[in-house]
């Protein structure tokens, strides 16, 4: 398969665009699910880790196959899809999925969240595979290095807060309480912290206008959900720590 330049170009783009759009259209209100879901009819939902299992799959299963339907390939872009985005999405799909203890899934939500996850995958994983290209000197480099490192470090985060949020209750109960450990000794949204770095170090170790706009849709549709977490525990819990900060240790 060769590169579909003008394609990438116009997909990128288009996921910048609709960070842009989702952080203005929710200006006022988050998107339904979990603590801001409506009450909804049985039939509108799907219980809470099939819906992450099958919305989060085809971000992981579309790269692989583009990597099994060709034998050319870049072999550096195909060590930084499995090392990176293919990482991610495998925890998300079957650990993070079958360990959560959300609420049900509105079917509208997950819906477009799977859509958007085929569509993503299929860039980054073409784009790495087909367009990108590696020089000999790409390992040794700081881009390279100092990317790994945030891709990391953001997923190690990422994963802890999850576990901490997790533990927060005791199965089938349904009341809220306040986070405590990690990160969230400073922000109350870790998780999203987490992810946040994750992604933007993806875009300095592929140094790519694909994985910068999902790094930038990211942060335009999680960012806002730290804010409103923020405000959800100040009004909830008057003991709620005054230092601590929504999305940005000290700053925000």
């Amino acid at each position: 398969m060769h590169c579909h330049q003008d394609l990438v170009s116009c997909l990128s783009c288009g996921i910048i665009l609709a960070g842009l759009w989702h952080l203005v259209y929710h200006k006022k209100s988050q998107c339904s699910y979990g603590r801001y879901m409506a009450l909804s009819p049985p039939a509108r939902t799907v219980p809470a880790r099939l819906a992450w299992f099958l919305q989060e799959m085809p971000a992981f299963i579309i790269p692989l196959l583009l990597m099994l339907a060709t034998h050319k390939t870049s072999i550096m872009g195909k060590h930084l899809l499995l090392g990176t985005f293919c990482v991610h999405y495998f925890q998300r799909t079957f650990v993070y999925s079958l360990l959560t203890r959300g609420k049900p899934f509105p079917l509208g939500v997950m819906v477009p969240a799977g859509f958007f996850c085929s569509l993503n995958g299929f860039l980054q994983g073409h784009y790495l595979l087909h367009c990108a290209w590696f020089d000999d000197e790409w390992l040794t480099g700081y881009r390279y290095k100092i990317g790994l490192l945030l891709f990391y470090t953001g997923m190690g985060i990422n994963i802890h807060s999850d576990f901490i949020l997790r533990n927060l209750r005791k199965p089938k109960e349904v009341i809220y309480k306040i986070p405590t450990g990690g990160l969230f000794e400073y922000v109350s949204g870790a998780n999203y912290l987490g992810e946040i770095v994750e992604w933007f170090g993806y875009a300095v170790a592929t140094w790519s206008f694909p994985a910068l706009s999902f790094a930038l849709f990211t942060l335009c549709f999680i960012g806002p959900r730290a804010y409103y977490h923020h405000r959800f525990y100040q009004e909830k819990f008057k003991d709620y720590p005054k230092f601590r900060k929504a999305l940005i240790p000290f700053i925000f």
